[in-house]
């Protein structure tokens, strides 16, 4: 997270998040979409790199088409595969040409994973520069908007320097606790536990409205697991109400893998065990279980990789106890065991499309969900796109693929004076968003 919120904070893309989440400027000052989003425009303002020489478009280009290209450092890679073509139109415009309809790109380009930052200096554009870095502190301080007026410029004095503390959590929390510092952001269902023995106020606890994956996915499915009936029956017997409450009443619980349509033809697709009633659950799972053992088959035994901190060992708690409700013997491993059956899964998703859902969740799948996925990437135009979709989120629903639990748990720790904080859905804080006064 702190690496993410450095690269945020001295280097900007063509556009960026703002404090509420939403698209704005960044290198760009505007830009078009034509062709169904198969060709986007942006026109470039006057930007200088951090050390004041003017930043060119022919350097934006190929800092693009090496984020493009390095699949092993940009995690946005995969999601990125319809981008045809990053020219430089003249010096002030760049053009980027898809195969396939992207009307969603912005959100992908907003990300830190893609932002401008020069290949060997390794410096940006800001909004903030690097000033001085001691061990895990470094400060941070604006950089005068040369596209205001000269009027309206204030240079940046050592009151408005950012600190910004690359520790561990714990650490982190206890020195929010302490008034040691304004800003603890990132936090997960891992340090959630951590809060308490802190003795954090309520009142500085704020809550993203993430969207994204929480869940369990299945990485063997061999032995019990090998049928959708007995996959399904491991989705019965999560009680999501009480594991969520285990944490927060604020918490919001899922049983859907998408959280809307998004860009597919139709609603969420329902599972078989989902009309289930709650009451019913347990038993229609624990009766699956039965028939396993009385067709001579050994208790079913699963191991579930769940992350070791204070938040995995609480998880572990609900989810063991209510597998062990239903006969089934689960073992705890580590969260990169390769011998794991079932590993959580607690991502924000990076932009609103129904795909990265669906490519999250086949982590295996069946090949028919595999297959509609591909025809997802693949399709021609939206409307071919939204129908491959939908078909792949009904057959993963078929497939019992993935066990949704809820959605991901995202919170901050926020002074009272750090009245700019805006919770959004992708989780997002840009360190000069948050300030008094927002750069």
């Amino acid at each position: 997270m702190a690496s993410r919120l450095l690269t945020d904070s001295v280097a900007q893309g063509l556009v960026r998040f703002d404090a509420a989440g939403q698209i704005v400027p960044g290198i760009a000052e505007r830009w078009i979409v034509t062709d169904e989003g198969r060709t986007y425009i942006f026109r470039l303002r006057e930007t200088s790199w951090a050390d004041g020489r003017p930043m060119r478009a022919a350097e934006v280009v190929a800092v693009l088409r090496r984020r493009l290209q390095s699949r092993a450092r940009n995690p946005l890679a995969p999601y990125l595969t319809a981008v045809d073509t990053v020219v430089e139109m003249t010096p002030e415009v760049i053009q980027i040409e898809l195969t396939r309809p992207r009307p969603d790109l912005l959100k992908l380009f907003a990300q830190p994973d893609m932002a401008i930052v020069h290949p060997t200096r390794r410096i940006g554009s800001g909004p903030m520069q690097v000033v001085a870095k001691v061990g895990i502190v470094t400060r941070l301080r604006p950089i005068p908007d040369a596209n205001r007026a000269a009027d309206e410029r204030e240079d940046p004095q050592a009151e408005d320097d950012v600190l910004l503390i690359a520790e561990r959590a714990s650490a982190g929390i206890a020195r929010f606790s302490a008034r040691k510092s304004d800003l603890f952001t990132g936090g997960s269902v891992g340090e959630w536990p951590l809060l308490a023995a802190a003795g954090v106020a309520a009142a500085d606890i704020r809550l993203d409205p993430a969207a994204g994956l929480f869940g369990l996915g299945f990485v063997r499915r061999e032995g019990f697991l090998a049928t959708p009936e007995n996959r399904a029956a491991l989705a019965l017997a999560i009680d999501r109400p009480a594991l969520v409450r285990s944490f927060t009443a604020e918490w919001q619980a899922a049983e859907d893998l998408l959280p809307a349509a998004l860009d597919s033809s139709s609603p969420p697709a329902k599972s078989s065990w989902q009309p289930v009633a709650a009451e019913d659950r347990r038993a229609m799972a624990r009766a699956r279980v039965d028939a396993w053992r009385t067709a001579g088959n050994d208790t079913p035994e699963v191991r579930v990789a769940l992350p070791s901190n204070a938040g995995g060992t609480l998880l572990w708690a609900r989810v063991a106890a209510d597998l062990h409700a239903i006969g089934v013997r689960p073992l705890r491993v580590a969260w990169d065991a390769a011998d794991a059956d079932l590993r959580l899964v607690d991502a924000v998703a990076p932009y609103d499309s129904a795909r990265w859902y669906l490519d999250q969740a086949c982590r295996p799948c069946g090949e028919a969900a595999t297959e509609a996925i591909e025809a997802a990437r693949l399709a021609p135009g939206l409307a071919e796109r939204a129908r491959a979709m939908a078909a792949a989120d009904r057959l993963l629903a078929e497939d019992v693929a993935f066990i949704p639990i809820a959605r991901p748990l995202r919170w901050s720790l926020v002074a009272p004076r750090l009245r700019a904080w805006q919770g959004n859905e992708r989780a997002w804080h840009p360190l000069n968003g948050v300030r008094r006064n927002p750069i």
